[in-house]
């Protein structure tokens, strides 16, 4: 009796050793594929609300939702590409002005700290001085550092690989889509009917969560459009429109934010020479992130199902140690480890 415990002891230990092993190999490249998943995963419930609203086959509403979805994320992408394109040839146009400029600023910078440096002693008017032209060479070397003949070429290098993982990506997105339910049922045979219910608990859950962050996000972006609006007709009339609507456009996607479009207008006014209207835009970008990171952990903690200290928390622990999409996730581990909890799968019965 004992030996057979110990032969499938070993072979459990060899099969979770194994499937690690393999697993640390095969998910980096096959993150598309595992993203397309997630996204039906979470798409579910919008294909079974247009089935139930209005009667449509799965197919016809898988292919609804996702044509729907391509439209939307081209449009985006389009308008965000062809912007960044149109303001990269004004920017290369104007570059000999600017570096004029920014001669002019350096040599005005140093005529100002030789001047309000005059009366210091001479140990501390050369160490001020030092300071500061260190200060400049390190902001030149990182600049210059970020836009390297090497780094650019490795950044358009990818650009391909990027594309056929994009490719990728969709065409599994809409097979994941059609074939879900197919894939729940497989996956439910190797389970007992306990453990197939906790997952679906469990799976519920996060789709609350799911739908209770993008609505959260949504609402976050809404109220950061209008205060761009209001912020920019006082500061810029004449683009207000035009621009509240690119900043918001862009405030969306979870990975950018409105001071992407901000800060580089604002310093593009202060290369102008227009300091009021830079520093007002400055100012408004101050406010617009102060707005997302101060509102955005309550909403997403009353959207889905958390505290606003606990949502916080997972936030800055997220971003702290995975980036942006450690921000995003972080929420939802601390959703999921409440649902493991809750469906007994974790049990911490203990005191101290």
């Amino acid at each position: 009796m004992n030996k057979s415990i110990t032969r499938k002891l070993i072979l459990r230990t060899l099969v979770i050793i194994c499937l690690i092993v393999a697993a640390y190999f095969i998910i980096p490249v096959s993150v598309p594929i595992i993203l397309a998943g997630i996204t039906a995963f979470f798409l579910e419930p919008i294909v079974m609300f247009f089935k139930r609203k209005w009667k449509m086959s799965r197919k016809i509403a898988v292919a609804f939702i996702y044509i729907m979805s391509v439209i939307f994320i081209s449009i985006i992408c389009y308008f965000t590409i062809t912007q960044l394109m149109s303001q990269i040839i004004v920017v290369s146009k104007q570059a000999p002005y600017y570096i004029s400029k920014l001669s002019e600023m350096w040599l005005n910078m140093q005529d100002n700290i030789s001047k309000y440096t005059e009366d210091f002693p001479a140990e501390v008017s050369a160490s001020l001085q030092s300071t500061t032209m260190d200060f400049i060479k390190k902001i030149e070397e990182s600049f210059l550092n970020i836009f390297n003949y090497t780094k650019v070429t490795a950044f358009f290098s990818e650009i391909p690989s990027l594309f056929i993982s994009l490719l990728v990506y969709m065409i599994a997105l809409f097979l994941f889509m059609l074939d879900l339910p197919k894939l729940k049922q497989v996956t439910y045979k190797y389970l007992k009917p306990s453990t197939a219910k906790k997952m679906k608990i469990i799976s519920n859950r996060l789709k609350d969560a799911f739908f209770g962050f993008m609505k959260a996000h949504l609402l976050v972006s809404f109220i950061i459009g209008g205060v761009t609006l209001v912020g920019l007709l006082l500061i810029q009339p004449k683009y207000a429109v035009t621009m509240t609507l690119i900043i918001w456009l862009i405030d969306i996607v979870p990975f950018l934010g409105s001071i992407i479009i901000l800060a580089p207008w604002g310093l593009y006014h202060l290369l102008m020479g227009n300091t009021s209207i830079s520093v007002q835009l400055f100012i408004l970008a101050v406010i617009l992130l102060i707005i997302r990171r101060v509102v955005e952990p309550k909403l997403m903690g009353d959207h889905i199902g958390l505290s606003t200290l606990p949502t916080l928390i997972a936030m800055f622990i997220g971003l702290q140690l995975f980036g942006i999409i450690g921000l995003l996730t972080g929420p939802f581990f601390i959703i999921l480890f409440i649902a493991l909890k809750e469906t007994g799968i974790i049990k911490l019965n203990f005191k101290v």
